[in-house]
């Protein structure tokens, strides 16, 4: 009798472990999550595209594969300047872009990216941080249901690409350049024509004439667009592009499904990826620069004084007065402005010093 108890009891506790089992499989389902990630760049191109497989990987990793992202390149699956709309509405997830294409939608969010003459790479992200920046971020997505997190950074930029050298400012009148946001306002004071583009479609524009000049990023991530054979001045300083922060644009409903320990971890990941990804670009473009110039004849050029000044003169002048009709606009642009004037006494004392010193 009791070896039958037992038996019964066995195939009892047998029956409720499979039970459990059976319950359990599905909640450890359904805490997996695959996000729908679109891309402003084609995917693994230099930097932008590293970046963001990394992040995505280290998240994976990290949530030992409760998220997961489903990543579509460049209008694969929505086009660039489509995607803060997909999002917004809830088309995909969340998308890998940056903030100065979307100055239609405010010009506010060119502070977010990059503006000309404007901060360096760690000084922005310590606006973003520490300076008020991320909050008047999320201030200026909530209307369009989005959540920004700054991602990657490709650091300072190379002025851009010319098929003609520029000697003067007579030499920018009649230009057809690919200038995305404030960049591109400044060239067309100047005389230039400036062309919203995505990075995917500039090659071809430059091959067949529908451009004279394009900026895209930095030696390393230019080299693999293979701008150097249509285009052989190559031009500095990025005056338009100072640093170059890029953006991890969530569905805000999406955002605020996930737990608050899941927020924390991609926000920490998505920072450690802004470090990871400028010093990525440091590490990878002197060998890009030396082939550029030895092996595939491309000339360096530096924008010529009056030129950087006439920018300088042009920046001044048109930042201010794109942001004077909309209050959030101009509610950033001054914490931006206040911000940059705060710490650059300290980067001229200190950075700029070391550099001028290592000149000597």
């Amino acid at each position: 009798m009791q070896e039958r108890r037992r038996k019964v009891l066995k195939a009892g506790f047998g029956a409720c472990a499979a039970a459990a089992a059976a319950v359990a499989a599905p909640a450890i389902a359904q805490g997996k999550r695959e996000l729908k990630m679109v891309l402003g760049w084609p995917r693994n191109s230099p930097g932008n595209g590293t970046a963001i497989e990394r992040f995505a990987q280290n998240v994976t990793k990290a949530t030992d594969g409760r998220i997961t992202f489903r990543i579509y390149g460049a209008n694969e699956l929505v086009p660039v300047l489509g995607m803060f709309d997909a999002v917004s509405k809830g088309a995909v997830d969340v998308a890998n872009s940056t903030g100065y294409y979307w100055t239609g939608k405010s010009k506010a969010y060119n502070f977010f990216s990059t503006v000309p003459f404007g901060m360096l790479p760690m000084e922005h992200f310590a606006w973003l941080t520490y300076g008020g920046g991320q909050k008047l971020w999320d201030e200026l997505n909530a209307p369009h249901d989005l959540k920004s997190l700054p991602l990657s950074q490709t650091g300072a930029q190379m002025g851009g690409w010319y098929r003609k050298e520029v000697k003067g400012l007579a030499d920018l009148k009649g230009l057809k350049a690919r200038y995305p946001g404030f960049g591109g306002e400044i060239l067309k004071t100047l005389g230039a024509t400036p062309v919203l583009m995505p990075l995917g479609e500039v090659f071809p524009a430059l091959q067949s004439g529908a451009l004279d000049a394009a900026e895209l990023a930095t030696p390393w991530f230019d080299m693999g667009f293979g701008l150097y054979k249509v285009a052989k001045f190559y031009y500095s300083p990025g005056f338009h592009e100072p640093g170059h922060t890029l953006e991890l644009m969530f569905n805000k409903k999406v955002w605020d499904s996930l737990s608050p320990s899941d927020q924390t971890l991609i926000t920490i990941a998505a920072h450690a990826e802004l470090m990871h990804s400028e010093a990525e670009v440091l590490a990878n473009d002197p060998e890009a620069l030396d082939q550029l110039t030895g092996k595939y004849g491309v000339q360096l050029r530096t924008f010529p004084d009056d030129v950087l000044r006439a920018m300088q003169k042009a920046a001044a002048e048109i930042i201010p007065a794109a942001v004077a009709e909309d209050p959030m606009a101009k509610k950033v642009y001054e914490s931006y402005a206040s911000f940059q004037k705060k710490v650059q006494p300290r980067g001229i004392l200190m950075p700029g010093a070391v550099w001028r010193m290592r000149s000597l």
